[in-house]
């Protein structure tokens, strides 16, 4: 990254420890023998997946003098962009205030607490926008009073786009030809980023999108959603509705059975968003031809969700465990065909 500070400063090798993350294979039982897929393991980096999208926007805004030395940076988040941002805030020395509501696993918050970030909790859902709504009208709030500070608006901001240029490198180093990819989706940056750059080299690659039941981001209705990190109850412009081939919903019930037969069977796992990829992922490899390479990106590890997707008090409060997925999603045709309330398959194109 070219403004960051020197190279050989500690705050460059704090940066450095971003990106050239590991895959591995991901097998039986999800697939028949020989066949599955590989999973982008961006839970080795120091917060997750966002701190490429954090560290290249931080970038790309002091670049373009849109963002000061020492200026505020005030941003949304469910935990995942937070965790980036402040390592963003450390490498170029810009305090950090994340907007989130009541949901934040308390890990979570206590993590960025320490890394020195400023916490702002709302305190109700928005009428129509739900939590998401609620934040950024916070967000809006917080930058009328701070002078000089400024936003990345991950939802909407194309640097978010563009600082997933290198994963998809990375990829195409491991990997090689790759035929399918699946993605989660929240604020689109990543399916969108890693699909455009794959596709410079196979424009036949295939897209397949992954949101949470209860999401509004492809035309079903908003709901109140237990999964957090993928979903939305607004419409991210950074999301690229017409690159996707396919999108399927998953349910939390379905996503908790695949993160945690991954952690039995693998030695591998994460969150919600891990998890609903698997259900979809493990599909394709089951349903497309042998040989088919299939990459999937996990965007996290397990341990901010010790009080959700692992905690059997939590996930018996909330009929989660014993519920597998089935063998084969629902299929719509068009997002108002009906209400996705399980695993659920919709052809784009």
């Amino acid at each position: 990254m070219s403004s960051i500070p020197s190279l050989c400063s500690p705050m460059s090798a704090l940066a450095r420890l971003v990106g050239d993350t590991p895959v591995t294979w991901i097998g039986e039982p999800f697939a028949p023998p020989w066949q599955g897929f590989w999973a982008k393991l961006e839970g080795v980096n120091p917060g997750g997946l966002k701190d490429r999208a954090a560290l290249h926007i931080v970038e790309r805004a002091r670049d373009r003098g849109e963002l000061a030395p020492g200026a505020m940076l005030v941003e949304s988040t469910s935990g995942t962009f937070g965790l980036g941002l402040a390592l963003a805030g450390t490498v170029y020395g810009h305090p950090v205030t994340v907007v989130t509501d009541p949901g934040m696993e308390a890990m979570v918050h206590r993590l960025l607490a320490s890394y020195g970030a400023r916490i702002d909790i709302v305190e109700q859902p928005h009428p129509e926008g739900g939590w998401q709504r609620a934040r950024l009208d916070r967000v809006a709030q917080l930058l009328d009073l701070h002078a000089g500070s400024y936003c990345p608006q991950q939802y909407d901001n194309p640097d978010n786009v563009a600082a997933y240029a290198g994963l998809a490198r990375e990829l195409e180093h491991q990997l090689g030809r790759i035929d399918v990819l699946v993605c989660s989706v929240g604020t689109g940056g990543h399916s969108a980023g890693v699909a455009a750059a794959l596709r410079q080299h196979n424009a036949r690659l295939r897209l397949v999108g992954v949101d949470a039941t209860g999401s509004a981001i492809f035309g079903q209705p908003a709901r109140p959603r237990l999964m957090r990190g993928l979903g939305s109850s607004i419409h991210p412009r950074n999301v690229a509705h017409g690159a996707f081939d396919e999108v399927h919903w998953v349910a939390p019930h379905e996503a908790v059975w695949a993160c945690r037969t991954l952690a039995a069977t693998h030695y591998t796992t994460g969150g919600w968003s891990v998890g609903a990829v698997t259900v979809v992922a493990s599909w394709l490899a089951r349903t497309h031809p042998p040989g088919t390479r299939i990459a999937a990106v996990f965007p996290d590890g397990p341990a901010r969700y010790y009080t959700t997707v692992y905690d059997d008090t939590y996930c018996t409060r909330h009929d989660l465990l014993g519920r597998p997925p089935a063998e084969d999603p629902d299929e719509i045709k068009y997002p108002t065909e009906a209400e996705a309330t399980g695993w659920t398959r919709m052809e784009m194109r």
